[in-house]
C-alpha cells in the first residue's frame, strides 16, 4: 500500500512561523505612520487605545477563566490587548526606543502563546500519523496472512486434483493388465471402477 510523497513548499511551511512578528510589525509601522499623521502626544488617541487594550485583555481573562473557557478565544483576546497597547504607545511617543522595545516584548509574547498551540497541533499530527500507519501496518499483514492462506489452499487443491488425476490413470492402466482383482481393489477403501470387458473375461 504506497501513498503518495507531497513534499510542501518552504513558503507553506515558513509562512505560520513568521506569522507573530509580521502581525507585530504590521503594527508598529502602521502605528508610526499614525503617529506621523497627528496622533504625537494626543491625549484622546491614548486614552481610546488604552481603553480598546484593557477591553481586549478584560476579554481574554473572562474567557479563559469561565465555566466553558476557550484557549482560542483567550489567546486571540490577549493578543489584540498586546497589539492595541503597542500600537498606542507607538502612536503616543515621538521616539523609536519605547516603541521598539513594546515591539520586542510583543513579539516575544506572541511567539509563546502561539508555541503552545504549534506543540498541541505536533503532538496531534504525531498521534495521528502513528495511528495511521499501526492501521496501514495490521491491514497489510491481515492482506499478507489472507494471501499466503489462499496460496496454500490453491496448492492443497492442486496437488489433490493431481494426486486424483494419476491415481485414476494408473487404475485404469492396471485394469487393462490381466489378473487385476475389483474384489481386492474394494477392499482396500479405493474407489470403485466400472467393470470392463477385460474384468469380465476374467
Amino acid at each position: 500500500m504506497n501513498e503518495p510523497i507531497v513534499a510542501r513548499h518552504w513558503l507553506a511551511i515558513a509562512t505560520p512561523k513568521a506569522a507573530p512578528a509580521l502581525a507585530t510589525t504590521t503594527v508598529l509601522a502602521l502605528a508610526r505612520i499614525w503617529n506621523a499623521n497627528g496622533a504625537e502626544h494626543s491625549v484622546g488617541n491614548a486614552a481610546l487605545m488604552t481603553t480598546l487594550s484593557l477591553a481586549a485583555a478584560a476579554s481574554g481573562v473572562c474567557a479563559s477563566i469561565g465555566r466553558a473557557g476557550d484557549p482560542v478565544i483567550a489567546g486571540t483576546a490577549f493578543a489584540a490587548s498586546g497589539g492595541l497597547a503597542l500600537a498606542g504607545v507607538a502612536g503616543y511617543t515621538d521616539g523609536l526606543s519605547l516603541p521598539l522595545l513594546l515591539w520586542a516584548l510583543t513579539t516575544a509574547v506572541a511567539y509563546g502563546l502561539a508555541a503552545r498551540y504549534w506543540r498541541t497541533d505536533r503532538r496531534e499530527r504525531i498521534a495521528h500519523e502513528r495511528h495511521t500507519s499501526g492501521r496501514r501496518e495490521e491491514h497489510a499483514h491481515v492482506e499478507r496472512v489472507e494471501a499466503l492462506r489462499a496460496g496454500a489452499q490453491i496448492e492443497v487443491a492442486r496437488t489433490g486434483a493431481a494426486y486424483a488425476e494419476q491415481l485414476a490413470q494408473a487404475l485404469i492402466t492396471r485394469a487393462a493388465l490381466p489378473g487385476f482383482d475389483f474384489t481386492a481393489v474394494e477392499a482396500a477403501g479405493l474407489p470403485e471402477l466400472p467393470t470392463t470387458s477385460t474384468s469380465k473375461e476374467h
